[in-house]
């Protein structure tokens, strides 16, 4: 088994700002992240989080350098080849992007309609079980308008794992939830995690809160990539620019595993 997900290699991304100087996003950076396990992505505002996550998924493609999910190259990856490795991920955005005009059911059941040759009586099979596991049995005929943000985020996982990814990739994905509901999201994450056993990616303003979730944290700056084994690493780090974003993130002594799960 390939204990690499995916892996960066003198990956190099920029864009050109409004005055047409270059903000350099990611400088040749090298990185690898774990199958099987959590990553966290944090940084500042504007230092290339949700970029990264995109360029995983080539919706933006790298200006140098290559990307490799499971062994091979998505820079390189086009047509078919690109649409077979990306039936590997699955993605829950910052606010769900479930369809406001489609039930919950419906919602759920799209990529099992799209992308399979599944009878109607398997999808459904499928789609209740998968919604009574993350609780939301007898919810399958409201429209997103009538949930709540916990229920809206639950029911975009739902959907996300109907394809079975080997990758799971979380965008923002406790925004505009109330602490108790970004607790429970977060232990509904660790246990699905557990329970299916993908690779997962989560980029969070939430820190250190989203740490306790993390088997390994990668902090971005200028540019630059500092990979951590473990959130209680970060502390550990000499860096000037680290040591700032100890200090203003995760304050006094961070354990993870004493914080509650």
């Amino acid at each position: 088994m390939n204990t690499i997900g995916i892996e960066f290699k003198d990956v190099e991304k920029s864009f050109v700002k409004d005055d047409g100087s270059r903000q350099i996003i990611l400088d040749k950076v090298n990185f690898t992240i774990p199958a099987g396990k959590t990553t966290v992505i944090a940084g500042g505002s504007g230092t290339g989080k949700s970029v990264t996550l995109k360029l995983i998924l080539a919706l933006l493609r790298a200006d140098g350098g290559q990307i490799f999910v499971g062994g091979e190259d998505i820079t390189m990856a086009r047509g078919r080849k690109l649409k077979e490795l990306r039936t590997r991920f699955g993605v829950l955005f910052q606010g769900a992007a479930l369809f406001d005009s489609m039930s919950v059911f419906d919602n759920v059941a799209l990529p099992l309609r799209e992308r399979t040759k599944k009878t109607e009586a398997d999808i459904k099979a499928q789609v209740l079980s998968s919604l009574e596991q993350l609780e939301l049995l007898g919810h399958e005929n409201k429209f997103p308008a009538q949930l709540s943000g916990g229920m809206k985020k639950r029911a975009g996982l739902a959907r996300a794992l109907q394809l079975k990814p080997e990758i799971m990739l979380f965008d923002e994905p406790t925004t505009g939830l109330d602490p108790v509901m970004t607790q429970e999201i977060y232990q509904l994450f660790a246990r699905t995690q557990e329970q299916v056993g993908y690779t997962s990616i989560i980029v969070s303003h939430d820190i250190p809160k989203i740490f306790n979730l993390a088997d390994q944290v990668i902090v971005l700056h200028k540019g630059v990539v500092d990979v951590f084994p473990s959130p209680e690493a970060i502390q550990w780090s000499q860096k000037p620019h680290i040591r700032e974003f100890v200090k203003t993130t995760m304050g006094e002594i961070y354990q993870s595993h004493l914080v509650e799960q």
